[in-house]
């Protein structure tokens, strides 16, 4: 999953990229537990504590924006 989304916290993705990240994930969750229930593979998901690429962007997008204001308010203090 970190090589997946490498460098996509600063990148502006649309719904429908953000929806295709989340799809191979499912898919591989439906080949790893052998289901084709969406909601057999949300539940292992929840059990398991593991995020689709959509929760975790989100999260990585605000850490990303927080460091970087952050950043600006060392740099707008120095000068």
């Amino acid at each position: 999953m970190p090589i997946m989304l490498y460098g996509l916290d600063v990148c502006c993705l649309r719904k429908a990229e953000v929806n295709s990240l989340d799809f191979v994930i499912n898919r591989f969750y439906m080949k790893l537990f052998r289901t084709n229930n969406m909601n057999t593979t949300k539940d292992c998901q929840a059990y398991l504590n593991l995020n689709l690429p959509s929760e975790l962007l989100v999260k990585r997008y605000d850490k990303f924006l927080s460091k970087l204001s952050a950043i600006n308010n060392i740099y707008n203090a120095a000068f």
